[in-house]
Parts: C-alpha cells; structure tokens; sequence
C-alpha cells in the first residue's frame, strides 16, 4: 500500500462526503458574502439548502469564459468580482485571464503537496522546477507544495535548457516538477553530453499529455513519473498515486461530471464535463466548468486512497460546429436531450463536403411510437438548432461513451 499524504486520503468515503457536503454549505455562504460576483449570481440560494450532490445540481455553473467576461467588463471590481479580499499574488494566463493566489495564509495555497508526495518527493529532496516562473502561476504553484513538504527547489523556468542541464549536473536533484517536454530535453541532452542524472528518480509531471510510451521512456532511463490535474483557477484537481490506475482526486475540491453543455450530473463510468467547486477561501469558485472530459472510475485506488479517481483528460467539452452558416453547440444538443427522459445518449454528426451538410442527430432510444418520436425529436431539434436534421434511432450501447455531443465528420 502506498504511504498517504494525511490521514484525510485514506478516510471512509462516507466520512468524507459528509464533511464536504458541510463544507459546501459553509463554502456559498461565504461566496455570497465575500465574492461580489456571487452575491448576484447565487442570489436566489440558500446554502443550508445545498446539503446533498443533487442539492448542487441545482446551482448555475460558472465557466472560465464568464471570468474573463466580467474581468473585461467589470475593471473597478478587483478580477471581475470573483475574487474574496485582497490576494496576495495575481497571475496572467492567455485570453487574458487574471488568476488570484487562492489563499493567501496558506503554505501550499494551490495544494500540490499531495501530488508531490504520491510522486515519490519527500522532505530534504532537491526538486529541479521546469514550470514558467513568469506572469503564470506554474511555477508558485509547485514551490507552495514543496513548502509544505519541505523540499527544495531550484527554479529553472521553461528555457535556458543548456543552463538548466549545467544546474542539473551541479546540485543533481532527487526529483523534478514540470512538463514531460522540457524533461525529456533535459534527459537527451545528458546523454549526449556522456552525463547522466543517475540521483533523478522522481517527476511530477502536468500542463501536456504524457501517454504510456512517455512514461515507459522516463522510466528506462530510471525516472518515475507520475501525473496531475491542475488548474490555474482550481489547484489541484486530481494526481496519479503509485497504483497508476486512475487520478485520486483532491481532499480540498468536490468534483462532478455533467452532460457537456448543461449542468446535469452523469452517472459514474459516463464520460462528461469535470465540474469543480473549491473549499479555497480566497478564491471561492463554485461549479466552475473547466471545459475538460473525463470520468469516475468505480471503486477505490488499490494505493489505499479512498477518495474518487478520474479517468484522466479525455478531451474538451466545449464542442461545436459550423453548419450551413450557422454555429450549433454542444449545449444545444443537451437540451434535446433534457426534453426527452427516455433518451440514454445523443450525438449530432455533421457529413458533407462543398457546402453540402448533411445532419444527423443519432439517439439512443427505443419507442413504443418510432414515427411519432422522430417527427417530435426532428421538430424539437429545429427550434433549437434552426436546422432541419434527420433523426436515427439506435438501440442502447450504440454510441461511444466518450462524452462528444457533436460530431464533424467534414
């Protein structure tokens, strides 16, 4: 079993829900008071209300999109209003899109320390950092973990490789935190240079895609590498444990996986939108939207952590398509889908070349009435799409679980 970070990782499930759910309670309130933004958009919630997960299906969603919206239009009010109090630290992502240090007290603001541990990093390691030190938070994120660990880190940024190798061979770091890119370069140019890393042991890796083969590659050459799920806005979300089965996710967050384009929670093992709410003070986002899809895995981590897993980024959720000079998205597919209980899954594909689109909008479900289903399903579709669709029935377990609500096949 692998050693856990605190005893909150290896808590009974229904322990941990049960603390959550107060603190969610106690986490809107808070918004309302404290985030101008929420006082508006949760006006019409009681946070003594919200004490179950269906109880939170009912509150709007906030997606990236509406920050950026209200950073724009909203100046005088310090990140668009979302923000509660001063933040210590405030970083650019592209858009632009300004993001607070979620806590200022804290010694791991956006709680990296348990994906750091889980990696294999402990107290007294040197940790090479190959995140981007400037204007985004990459690399604040990192070293507050590492605080609360007690390691240390030597900030090499994303460039300078010839400068950051040289520091490699001088202090030989017991770890390294960063993207997969950057490391494999470093780990090439050793070799061609005849000096290897043999201290390098552990990595944490995270902001790019890092498949089996990679890993397999770090691995070789006697690096493990584990990953994370983290978000400028969010923290950490979820990490990879030794069991490499699925990423445990974070004691500090409460995750949800909605039909991409609403706010309707999906059943574990379905594939949707990862819907995040943070217990951050400083930072309160509540059901924010990340755009990203993924799943919960059934069961626990054979690691020993009981918390939820997820499968791992399984591509976006913002999903549309151009048709016939009209934009048609993926939330407009959701609410066909919402009129109709008896539909299990829903995708519109999109075929055609040379201005000839063709539109399918292919459901899983069996009527008693095929005729009069389809005609009510093509006419639903044209009022909330503008397009005239052909409709195909397809028995349950026809389309892919994989979260997709549109397909372009042009």
């Amino acid at each position: 079993m692998d050693d856990c970070f605190d005893a909150l990782e290896a808590r009974d499930p229904a322990e941990r829900e049960a603390a959550l759910l107060v603190a969610l309670s106690a986490q809107i309130a808070h918004a309302q008071r404290s985030s101008p933004a929420y006082t508006e958009l949760l006006a019409d919630v009681d946070p003594g209300a919200i004490t179950s997960r269906a109880a939170l299906a009912q509150v709007p969603l906030t997606r990236k999109s509406s920050l950026a919206a209200a950073q724009a239009a909203r100046r005088a009010l310090r990140l668009g209003g979302f923000a509660a109090g001063m933040p210590r630290r405030i970083f650019q992502s592209p858009g632009p899109l300004y993001e607070p240090e979620p806590d200022a007290d804290a010694l791991d603001p956006w709680r990296l320390a348990r994906a750091m541990h889980a990696a294999g990093i402990r107290a007294g390691q040197l940790v090479h950092v190959g995140f981007s030190y400037h204007l985004t938070p990459a690399g604040a994120m990192v070293e507050g973990g590492l605080r609360a660990i007690g390691a240390a880190s030597f900030p090499g940024g994303t460039g300078n490789t010839d400068q950051q190798l040289q520091a490699m061979l001088d202090l030989q770091p017991q770890a390294y935190a960063g993207t997969p890119s950057l490391l494999r370069i470093l780990l090439d140019k050793a070799a061609e240079a005849g000096h290897p890393l043999p201290g390098l042991k552990h990595a944490l890796v995270s902001g790019e895609a890092c498949p089996p083969p990679l890993v397999a590659w770090f691995a070789a050459r006697g690096v493990q590498v584990s990953q994370c799920y983290a978000t400028a806005d969010l923290g950490l979300i979820a990490y990879e444990t030794a069991a490499r089965d699925g990423l445990v996710v974070d004691e500090g967050v409460l995750v949800e996986i909605v039909r991409p384009g609403s706010g309707d929670p999906l059943p574990d093992g379905q594939v949707g939108e990862v819907v995040v709410t943070t217990l951050s003070p400083g930072y309160p986002l509540i059901r924010f939207a990340t755009g990203d899809l993924s799943a919960v895995m059934p069961g626990t981590s054979p690691c020993g952590r009981t918390n939820q897993r997820l499968r791992g980024w399984l591509g976006r959720a913002d999903q549309s398509a151009k048709v016939r000079g009209m934009f048609v998205h993926a939330g407009q597919v959701a609410d066909i889908v919402k009129r109709y209980p008896e539909l299990l899954r829903a995708r519109l594909v999109v075929s055609g070349e040379l201005a000839q689109d063709q539109v399918q909008l292919q459901v899983e479900a069996m009527p008693l009435d095929a005729a009069a289903f389809v005609e009510s399903l093509m006419q639903t579709a044209r009022e909330l799409t503008k397009l005239r669709v052909e409709v195909v029935l397809l028995p349950s377990g026809s389309l892919p679980n994989d979260g997709q609500l549109i397909e372009d096949r042009r």
